[in-house]
C-alpha cells in the first residue's frame, strides 16, 4: 500500500465560526490603530463634539466604533437612516443623545441633512462619531455651510494594520479558540494574508477547519492549504 493511501481521508469540520464581540479588551493596540484607540478611550473628554474615524476596509472601524458606541449608549445608523428619520434625530441630538453614523462617504451623504443634524448636535450636549474609509476633505461636499462644519471635525486615522498588530490579533484569536500555534507558522501566515484584521479572523477559522478536517496539529502546511483555500497564497 502506498504512502498516500495510508493518508487520513479529510473529514468535514464543525462549524466553528466564533461569536462576534465588541468588547474593550478585545481590542490590540500597535502604531496603526493607537490614535484610533486614543479616540475611544479619552471619551468624552473630546475637543469637540463631532469627530470622524477614518481608515481603510480591514483597519478596525467597525469594531472601534461599536466599542465606542457602547460606551456613549450611541444611537447606530448609516446616512440612508439619517436622511429619512432627520426629523427626529434632529429631535434626539436636541435632547442630547450621542450618534454613530456608519460609512460616510461622496455620494452617499444628503448633505442638507447632514448639515442640519451637525447643527442640532453643536447645539446640545451629545457627539456624534462618523465612520469613513476617507478624511471629509475628500467627500466633494458642495453645500459651503456643511464644508465649513466638516472642516472643524476632529479626524481620528486608522492605518492599514502593520505586521505587529496582525501577529497579536492572530495570537489572539488562536487563544479565543483554545489553541497555541508556533510563532513560525504565525510569521509565516502574516507574511502572505491579506492585510485586514477580517482577512485574520477568516484564515484562523479556516487554519483551524483544516487541521480538524485533516485531524492534523497546526503546522506550517496546514497554514498554507489554508492560505491557499482563501485565495491569499
Amino acid at each position: 500500500m502506498s504512502k498516500k493511501s495510508k493518508n487520513i481521508n479529510p473529514q468535514l469540520p464543525f462549524d466553528l465560526s466564533m461569536p462576534v464581540t465588541h468588547q474593550r479588551e478585545d481590542l490590540i493596540v500597535s502604531k496603526a490603530n493607537e490614535m484610533a484607540i486614543s479616540m475611544l478611550d479619552s471619551w468624552p473628554d473630546w475637543p469637540g463634539r463631532v469627530s470622524v474615524l477614518a481608515g481603510p476596509v480591514g483597519a478596525g472601524k467597525t469594531h472601534i466604533a461599536n466599542v465606542w458606541a457602547d460606551k456613549a449608549q450611541a444611537v447606530t445608523c448609516n446616512c440612508v437612516d439619517l436622511a429619512k428619520n432627520l426629523d427626529e434625530f434632529v429631535k434626539r441630538a436636541s435632547e442630547n443623545d450621542t450618534f454613530l453614523i456608519e460609512d460616510a462617504a461622496s455620494g452617499v451623504i444628503n448633505e442638507t441633512a447632514m448639515f442640519h443634524f451637525l447643527n442640532a448636535i453643536k447645539q446640545g450636549e451629545g457627539y456624534c462619531l462618523i465612520t469613513s474609509r476617507s478624511w471629509p476633505i475628500t467627500w466633494d461636499v458642495k453645500l459651503a455651510d456643511l464644508a465649513s462644519r466638516l472642516k472643524a471635525v476632529q479626524v481620528f486615522e486608522l492605518s492599514e494594520p502593520d505586521d505587529a498588530l496582525l501577529r497579536q490579533v492572530m495570537v489572539k484569536l488562536f487563544s479565543d479558540r483554545q489553541l497555541s500555534v508556533d510563532e513560525k507558522v504565525i510569521e509565516y501566515c502574516v507574511l502572505r494574508m491579506e492585510r485586514s484584521l477580517e482577512s485574520a479572523g477568516r484564515l484562523v477559522e479556516a487554519i483551524d477547519q483544516e487541521a480538524l478536517s485533516r485531524q492534523s496539529s497546526i503546522s506550517r502546511a496546514t497554514a498554507s492549504n489554508a492560505l491557499e483555500r482563501l485565495g491569499m497564497n
